[in-house]
């Protein structure tokens, strides 16, 4: 051995020796470095009572399996205790010391083997990384308190184990704890090493995906200048996020709440890691007005039993040449065992640690010692299989099969396959990558009645749950920052309301946003909602865009004004029709109505009556029977009118024309004139017949005229067979027309020509107009158009052709004489 060696703080012999590494002191010094003399040696000072709690803990598991008959019987086992002092250049001489031994010769019975079989340590992740890079090919520590993810690389790390979850698992626990209480806008701080670097960068991935932003994230070292830290504080203090994840090692959680007690920091609501979130020092009176209401993760406590006894039990007498022993007894009483020093009072060795209450004797929130204390067992069951002991002999007593000579390698084989339960009934298993079942207590920090501190559990985390299962709270009430019964809120914009979507804002994260109300025909039921969703076709979205409600069922009704107009105007022409008829067949045997022939003009007031009324089927709730309806009679009584019509201009025509009377006997005989009709009328029932055969038009729900709402209409089924049947009628009216044109200089008093002529213009003005307004007319208007058309063709027939009759009738009797009927015109004077 070359150098200056390092010897363990904390040793006893054994058969087989296990090693230990902790931060038993919290502070080093900074050597000088000339370049031109040997670097001063590492000084480690202000003992930690915590990890030397550890270390005890370590020692009493030892002191445990040697006096147990069941466990490694008839071995015993040893330890080598070294002091990290929380830094990696003591730990890379702690595991030096640990491998080589303190021989200074190196003999010829060298087994090229390490002085211990396991290394229980480091309480750091970066302490721990050194050991295993310097340890190589022994392949031995177990580690109780490093959590770095890093270290579940089986191919970088193939002998590591830990009795503690990996960060992993705690880093996303905490994403889900932060967004279950609605934080999506925090701020991060962690120790700028392997543990808080990687368990950063996986608490804000997961916090990425879980939808909270980061708004600062930070890290500060033990060996940072004042300045560094006090940057880092002020830039929590000028934060606008209420929330701090703090992943920090308590190293530097003390620094970091000096320097944020100098500047005043308060209101801030901590979420810490289970490196400090239990610290028993940190609740003292001096941090406590700023972390009461923290909130964290932690492994569940335990109890451990006959531990606190023995540690009540340390003295220096135990080992009055132990200078750790007796740092430890002056620190813990304030006294000294060299007179007339600082001022303090002579230790007598005889002091009480039953009287003292600090972290060393503090085991009611055993939970890092119970770590520790379950990688003792979990190293002794691994030698316990490599030795094959067990029961032997008729006797069935104890042994083990001793070797002189141990492959690591096959410590790190048994070590995978250990599986056992301890006294507390816990269950001590590795998994594929050396890392314990992943569970956690939330805990939350709260005032008991003594008005100390106390951690208190809330809350549960089982990485082994599905997700959606792993994260559940028990139910107790929370004390929140500042000891506040009310829940702090941090988020970078107010939430958006139902009916609003967030928007991004350029270049700010996604948890920054303005709320944008909802498009039309677009709802959000929730909160926060990162889009608008579409309503179904046949629903819209309500005023405030909340909800979907059914959209407005529109279609021309008889409850409604403009119904009400057109089924008053179709009764009216109606009863007018009727009216008429009345009216003929009252003079019925007087001239006037004999040359107007009598049959054919019941025929047409009775088909102008059908038509009159066939408008109202196009009024009312659409259905299968009144789509296939309005069409077809209004086809066909239109038909029937035109056809009317068109037999008395023929009969009138040919009787006017005809060069001999006997001629005129069958082109103006009635059952011409009836077969005419018939034959014209028969003709729009076949079409009709044929469209509702191949195409019928059939109900509708129009929702591409108006978005907003739902127009019922009869769609034309086959628009061939509608505008055959309107051509039709257009066919006929132009030979009405046509034919009353020829007609026209026959005598005045008997021909009607000039106003059946004036009534085909009329007729054709209207349905000419009506295609064009049909087929712009917007929803209900359409058929509006359609009844509107029909309507005024109605009257147009009716006021040319029968009110002037009416009128002679009722008003001009003098003129209802045949030879009035059978004179000619007379010229016109003023």
């Amino acid at each position: 051995m070359w150098g200056r060696p390092e010897f363990p703080l904390l040793s006893k012999q054994g058969d087989i020796t296990i090693g230990g590494v902790f931060s038993i002191h919290s502070q080093i010094s900074q050597p000088s470095l000339s370049f031109t003399d040997n670097p001063e040696p590492l000084i480690c000072s202000r003992i930690n009572f915590r990890e030397f709690r550890f270390a005890q803990t370590m020692i009493f598991a030892i002191e445990e399996i040697n006096n147990s008959s069941s466990l490694l019987p008839n071995i015993s086992l040893g330890y080598k205790i070294f002091d990290s002092c929380g830094s990696t250049l003591p730990s890379t001489r702690a595991m030096m010391g640990l491998m080589n031994g303190q021989e200074r010769i190196l003999g010829n019975n060298c087994s090229g083997q390490s002085s211990v079989l396991a290394v229980i340590g480091a309480s750091e992740s970066s302490s721990t990384i050194v050991m295993l890079q310097i340890s190589g090919i022994f392949q031995i520590p177990i580690s109780h308190f490093a959590t770095c993810a890093c270290l579940s690389n089986r191919k970088q790390y193939p002998s590591f184990f830990r009795t503690i979850p990996s960060d992993y698992y705690q880093s996303r626990a905490l994403a889900k704890l932060v967004r279950h209480f609605g934080w999506t806008w925090v701020g991060a701080v962690r120790s700028d090493n392997d543990y808080g670097n990687n368990g950063m960068a996986t608490f804000i991935a997961a916090a990425r995906q879980e939808g909270v932003c980061v708004e600062y994230s930070e890290a500060i070292s033990r060996t940072d200048s004042g300045e560094q830290v006090a940057r880092v504080v002020r830039v929590i203090r000028r934060g606008s996020a209420r929330v701090l994840v703090a992943f920090l090692a308590q190293g530097e959680m003390n620094i970091l709440l000096e320097e944020a007690l100098k500047q005043n920091v308060t209101g801030l609501q901590w979420v810490g890691s289970e490196s400090w979130i239990t610290a028993g020092h940190l609740a003292n009176k001096r941090y406590s007005h700023m972390l009461m209401g923290s909130l964290g993760f932690t492994i569940r406590k335990t109890k451990i039993t006959g531990l606190q006894e023995f540690l009540l039990q340390v003295n220096p007498s135990q080992d009055p040449q132990n200078n750790l022993l007796r740092e430890f007894w002056e620190a813990t009483f304030g006294c000294s065992f060299q007179p007339d020093v600082d001022g303090r009072s002579q230790c007598s060795g005889s002091e009480r640690l039953q009287d003292i209450h600090n972290p060393f004797t503090k085991v009611s929130e055993l939970r890092i010692s119970n770590n520790v204390y379950k990688a003792v067992y979990a190293a002794a069951h691994a030698i316990h299989s490599m030795l094959k002991c067990g029961q032997s002999g008729e006797a069935a007593i104890q042994s083990c099969i001793w070797k002189d000579h141990f492959e690591l390698k096959e410590v790190v084989k048994h070590l995978q396959d250990v599986n056992f339960t301890l006294e507390s009934g816990e269950r001590v298993y590795f998994d594929g990558n050396g890392d314990p079942a992943a569970t956690y207590e939330l805990v939350n920090w709260q005032r008991n009645r003594g008005g100390d501190a106390a951690f208190v559990a809330v809350g549960s985390y089982d990485a082994s749950l599905p997700d959606g299962k792993q994260f559940t709270m028990n139910g107790i009430d929370i004390t929140w920052a500042a000891e506040s019964l009310q829940r702090p809120l941090s988020v970078c914009s107010e939430s958006c309301l139902p009916g609003f979507r967030q928007a991004v804002i350029k270049g700010k994260p996604i948890c920054c946003f303005s709320c944008v109300v909802c498009g039309a025909g677009e709802i959000s039921n929730s909160s926060n909602s990162a889009e608008c969703s579409w309503c179904p076709l046949e629903y819209w979205s309500n005023e405030d865009h909340s909800r979907c409600v059914p959209k407005v069922i529109e279609f021309l009704s008889y409850g409604e004004t403009m119904g009400v107009l057109l089924t008053a105007f179709s009764l009216f022409g109606a009863s007018l029709t009727v009216a008429m008829s009345c009216l003929f067949y009252r003079f019925r045997h007087t001239p006037l109505v004999r040359a107007n022939n009598t049959e054919m003009s019941f025929l047409m007031l009775f088909s102008l009556t059908l038509c009159f009324l066939c408008s109202l089927t196009f009024i009312g709730r659409p259905s299968v029977w009144s789509c296939m309806l309005r069409h077809t009679a209004f086809g066909v009584t239109f038909a029937l009118c035109m056809s009317c019509v068109l037999a008395k201009t023929i009969a009138v025509v040919m009787a006017f024309k005809a060069k001999r009377p006997s001629n005129i006997v069958p082109q103006c005989s009635a059952p011409f004139q009836r077969t005419s009709v018939l034959g014209c009328t028969l003709l729009q029932v076949l079409i009709c017949v044929l469209w509702l055969t191949l195409a019928p038009p059939f109900p509708y729900k129009n929702t591409a005229y108006a978005t907003e709402r739902i127009v019922l209409e009869c769609d034309l089924g086959s628009p061939v067979g509608f505008w055959a049947v309107l051509g039709y009628i257009g066919l006929l009216a132009v030979l009405c027309f046509v034919l009353a044109f020829l007609a026209r200089k026959l005598p005045d008093n008997f021909n009607e020509a000039k106003f059946i002529t004036f009534s085909m213009l009329i007729f054709a003005a209207v349905w000419v107009t009506f295609i064009p307004a049909y087929v712009s007319s917007p929803g209900k208007f359409t058929v509006a158009v359609e009844i509107f058309a029909i309507l005024a063709s109605s009257f147009g027939l009716f006021f040319c052709i029968f009110v002037p009759k009416g009128y002679i009738l009722l008003l001009k009797p003098e003129r209802n004489t045949k030879k009035h009927m059978m004179g000619r015109n007379q010229p016109k004077t003023l």
